[in-house]
């Protein structure tokens, strides 16, 4: 039989391992000072949608945190209430954030933390994200999979699904303390 503290012991390796998937928040929101660097081999902005798609070997980085995908989709807000004028163009604000999505190959790097997917959406009103397909959260050896992982930022909790077929799978390698040995 477990004991309490085997069991607790587990729970937080799990939410250790979850973790990496709040690491994208340090991408979205991160200090101030710390500049957002995105690379990618193609820019597109469509003024009229409020997006900015970031493809081919898309990367942003911010601090020690980095996300990599395919493509890097950024949506912001549409404020119609805000003009600006630029020469006789009238054109809307661009407003904030409202959410960032990452199709294909989707690998979110926090120091030896990751978490793997082939879709992943941040989405800024309910503070969540949401990574789907083959969904693989790491750390060392320890790993955990699923279909799917939501990661619900403001309640500091995660949910690791599988479809109805699969079970979620964690392999957990439980860290030894080392006994101070007493010196005669």
């Amino acid at each position: 039989m477990l004991s309490i503290k085997k069991i607790s012991s587990v729970f937080v390796m799990m939410l250790w391992l979850v973790s990496p998937v709040y690491a994208a928040t340090d991408l979205i929101k991160g200090s101030p000072e710390e500049p957002l660097e995105i690379t990618a081999n193609k820019m597109e902005a469509f003024h009229e949608k409020k997006l900015v798609v970031f493809s081919g070997n898309a990367c942003v980085i911010r601090g020690n945190t980095s996300l990599k995908s395919d493509r890097i989709y950024l949506y912001y807000k549409k404020e119609p209430a805000k003009k600006q004028k630029t020469g006789v163009i009238e054109t809307a604000g661009s407003g904030e954030l409202d959410k960032v999505e990452a199709k294909g190959n989707v690998l979110l790097i926090r120091g030896d933390r990751t978490a793997s997917a082939d879709e992943a959406l941040y989405v800024r009103e309910s503070n969540k994200i949401i990574m789907t397909g083959n969904a693989t959260l790491k750390e060392g050896k320890n790993i955990i999979r699923g279909d799917r992982v939501i990661v619900f930022l403001s309640e500091d909790r995660g949910v690791v699904e599988s479809d109805p077929h699969k079970q979620v799978k964690a392999v957990i390698y439980p860290r030894e303390t080392k006994r101070k040995e007493p010196n005669d």
